[in-house]
């Protein structure tokens, strides 16, 4: 094989722009050569835009049925994930799919299951993990060169999105269509790097306000607390009803201080805190530490980064941004976090699966059918959240 041909499915607002982007010839080795969507209007756009030898399909079942394509990239809403990546594995197909891996990890670990049987390359579009800062923070609280973690504190409120971005699809916030808010669209990228840098909490205590700053049934306000395993709490705060936001992510450690922030990534390194603490002869003495600069090489190729690695590792065989199986990861956090918010209480993770399943299709019954779409293809510059 010397090109992998590739189909889209789901030509919404990411699909086509990831349409657009294999077309461009960013991606090497790599061929757009078919596109499927549900919807008239996207297959419509599709034969408007695309060249004429790229094929289009009515679903995600016609498209694989084809033989047209070697691999697949998943663009749908959150619900449809799993599935779609399931028959793809099943049908030998290599699978790229959108973030989040899936609404419920109950749903994704089966994913995960036909995933490991497969000898098939499934991805993930954790394009976030391409980012030198993030990959730097990674490498160094892994390393145990700045010590263990004390406390981790992530505002990510820079999501700001208005009620026209909600009205410009019918599953967009809401508990039938999308099954979540801000921590399945937009957050899935800082969860993911949260437990990627930081390791998974295993305490959750959480308040998700639901239609807070918008008409929408799902969260767009959230403040959770963390416990982790070796004793360090954290904070995670998001939303989308600030403006203008803020995105700072630090990290303090025994040895050290990581700050990221409007991409800048800040290091202080210091002797160990915890000896110095119960060694120093006076009470307002502080370790002795300084200030360096972390050597990053600049590089955040992004969604293009996924899409090019994917491709490496079905032509030569080398290493993904992010391996599909891991996205059950944050969609873990993601749900704990839901899950504490729902029954006003600390709840411990894994989370119980059947719980949370149960309490979301609670919500799911009530979910409202939305009578008020104004179908858009929105513009995603500056933007990683759909």
């Amino acid at each position: 094989m010397e090109k992998v041909r590739i189909g889209v499915i789901g030509i919404g607002n990411m699909g086509s722009a990831h349409s657009m982007t294999l077309l461009s010839g960013a991606v090497k080795n790599a061929e757009l050569v078919a596109v499927a969507d549900v919807r008239e209007s996207r297959r419509q756009w599709a034969k408007e835009t695309l060249p004429e030898s790229v094929r289009i399909f009515e679903s995600d079942e016609a498209l694989i049925a084809s033989g047209c394509c070697d691999a697949v990239f998943i663009v749908v809403p959150h619900y449809q994930h799993p599935g779609i990546t399931i028959k793809a594995l099943q049908a030998g197909l290599h699978v790229l799919c959108e973030k989040p891996a899936g609404v419920y990890t109950k749903q994704v670990r089966e994913m995960n299951e036909v995933a490991e049987k497969s000898d098939r390359v499934f991805a993930l579009m954790f394009n976030q993990r391409t980012n030198c800062c993030y990959r730097k923070m990674h490498e160094l609280v892994q390393s145990g060169e700045l010590g263990e973690i004390k406390r981790v504190n992530w505002i990510i409120t820079d999501w700001y999105r208005t009620q026209y971005y909600y009205d410009s699809g019918d599953w967009r916030g809401t508990w039938d269509g999308e099954g979540g808010g801000v921590l399945l669209n937009q957050c899935p990228h800082q969860l993911d790097l949260l437990q990627w840098i930081c390791g998974m909490p295993e305490k959750v205590r959480a308040y998700c306000h639901e239609g807070k700053w918008h008409d929408i049934e799902v969260e767009d306000d959230v403040t959770a607390y963390l416990e982790y395993p070796n004793g360090a709490t954290g904070v995670f705060v998001t939303s989308t009803g600030e403006a203008p936001g803020t995105n700072r992510f630090e990290i303090d450690l025994t040895k050290g201080r990581l700050v990221c922030e409007k991409g800048v990534l800040s290091c202080y390194r210091m002797e160990d805190e915890r000896k110095f603490m119960y060694t120093a002869t006076e009470g307002f003495a502080m370790p002795e530490g300084e200030n360096f600069d972390p050597e990053l090489d600049g590089q955040n190729p992004d969604h293009k980064g996924v899409m090019q690695a994917f491709v490496d590792r079905i032509l030569f065989g080398t290493p993904l941004v992010a391996e599909g199986t891991e996205g059950i990861r944050g969609l873990s956090l993601s749900n704990a976090i839901h899950l504490s918010s729902w029954l006003g209480r600390e709840v411990t993770l894994p989370v119980d699966e059947d719980l949370f399943l149960e309490e979301l299709n609670k919500k799911r019954a009530t979910s409202r059918k939305k009578t008020n779409v104004k179908e858009a293809t929105l513009s995603m510059e500056g933007s990683f959240g759909r």
